[in-house]
């Protein structure tokens, strides 16, 4: 995996790609240039949370924002930890679609 040009070891980093959403995900994208393990966590924590975040904004609308709101929270929340579990384990976990972004923007 080589090291991260950040200094930090590449499953440590990839964890705080996921840390604070699609922010540390953007945050590390922009920061490491050679690695790319951390890379791939870094946009695919982009792409995920990002998108989760636009969704959590239809909370505004009425009864079914609400519903809408509570089930992205559940669905972030348990991504979130499967997704730092994984990079920290060292393994190159690609969601669906938000994975096959990040493998090519990586």
């Amino acid at each position: 995996m080589g090291k991260a040009s950040t200094g930090l070891e590449p499953n440590v980093a990839g964890l705080l790609c996921y840390l604070l959403g699609w922010v540390s995900g953007l945050v590390f994208f922009i920061l490491e240039k050679d690695n790319k393990f951390v890379r791939f966590h870094a946009m695919q924590s982009i792409v995920t949370f990002g998108a989760l975040t636009a969704v959590f904004a239809l909370m505004f609308v009425p009864i079914v924002g609400w519903i809408f709101s509570w089930l992205t929270i559940v669905i972030a929340f348990i991504l979130w930890i499967i997704l730092m579990i994984k990079a920290y384990g060292g393994k190159k976990y690609k969601l669906p679609v938000a994975g096959e972004i990040a493998e090519k923007r990586a």
